[in-house]
């Protein structure tokens, strides 16, 4: 019977590094494509403040969280979880934009 306990662990370690590469495959696009949105979103700062538009567009903002709770259904995500981190990106990217506004544009 060990031998089988063996043979099971063994398997269940093969199948456990699979999952660990592919999660650490999927970080790695995750970060990448965090990296690639907010140089889009620094432009988009540089741009209103450039052109002394608000840094925050509140209709644009709710239109994104509700996209977003939609896709996240879709791809079996919690709704809410999703909401949260839009939510989390959306400050950050509302801070950046303020940051522009007061430091100037040259």
């Amino acid at each position: 019977m060990s031998h089988d306990m063996t043979d099971d662990t063994q398997r269940a370690a093969a199948i456990l590094k699979e999952h660990r590469e592919s999660i650490d495959r999927l970080d790695a696009i995750l970060v990448y494509t965090l990296g690639e949105r907010f140089k889009h979103t620094q432009a988009v700062g540089r741009l209103k403040a450039e052109n002394d538009l608000p840094p925050s567009d509140p209709a644009r903002e709710a239109k994104q969280i509700a996209r977003l709770e939609d896709l996240a259904k879709r791809a079996d995500l919690d709704p809410e979880f999703a909401k949260a981190f839009l939510k989390f990106i959306i400050r950050e990217v509302i801070h950046h934009h303020e940051k522009h506004q007061d430091d100037g544009v040259e």
